[in-house]
C-alpha cells in the first residue's frame, strides 16, 4: 500500500518532461460548434464534425448530425464501434432497440446495419469513434462505396477551404 503524497505536493504537476515523440492533446471547445462552417456537409441534411482524426492509427471521433428522417446508409465494419446519442435518437433497422439521448451504444465487428432517424425527430447528433472503415452496401450486401479516416481528413479540407476556414483549419484534429 503506497503511502498517501503530502498535502503541499497534491497540485504540484508532474515534475519530468513527457516523451518528444507523443502528440499532444486534442481539447475541442465547445464540440458542439456555433460556427455553422465547421460542420463538414456528408449528404443532404447530414453532416459531421471532426473532433480526432488519427491517421497514424486508422480511427476518427466525430460529431454526426442529421436533419431529416429516414434512412441514412446502410453499412458495415470490419473494427468495433462506439457512440453516444447528445440530442434525439435513432436505430438501426435490423435491430429492436432504439438509440435516444444518453444511449451508448457498442457495434460490434462485422455486423451490417441499416441507419434510421424516425420522422419525430427534428436533428440528431451522436458521437462516434469509428476504427477502420465504414463499407457502404445495398441490402444484399453490394458495395457501394467506402469511408475511411482518410476520406473523411480529405471531405474537411476541401470543405473548410471552400467555407474560408483554410484546409488547413483540419490539422487541429489530425494525429
Amino acid at each position: 500500500m503506497s503511502s498517501p503524497m503530502p498535502a503541499d505536493s497534491r497540485m504540484q504537476p508532474y515534475q519530468f518532461p513527457n516523451p518528444k515523440e507523443a502528440p499532444l492533446e486534442i481539447v475541442v471547445n465547445p464540440a458542439i460548434p456555433e460556427d455553422e462552417r465547421i460542420w463538414v456537409p456528408q449528404a443532404e441534411n447530414v453532416w459531421f464534425r471532426p473532433l480526432c482524426l488519427n491517421v497514424s492509427q486508422g480511427y476518427w471521433t466525430n460529431l454526426l448530425r442529421v436533419r431529416k428522417s429516414g434512412v441514412l446508409s446502410r453499412h458495415r465494419h470490419p473494427a468495433p464501434v462506439h457512440g453516444m446519442v447528445l440530442k434525439g435518437k435513432w436505430r438501426y433497422l435490423e435491430h429492436d432497440w432504439i438509440a435516444e439521448q444518453g444511449s451508448y451504444v457498442f457495434e460490434p465487428p462485422g455486423e451490417t446495419h441499416t441507419l434510421y432517424v424516425p420522422e419525430e425527430v427534428d436533428e440528431m447528433i451522436t458521437y462516434f469513434h469509428i476504427t477502420g472503415v465504414m463499407f457502404y452496401c445495398d441490402p444484399w450486401g453490394k458495395f457501394e462505396g467506402y469511408e475511411d479516416v482518410f476520406t473523411k481528413l480529405d471531405m474537411c479540407r476541401k470543405h473548410y477551404e471552400a467555407v474560408g476556414l483554410g484546409s488547413d483549419y483540419v490539422d487541429r484534429f489530425v494525429r
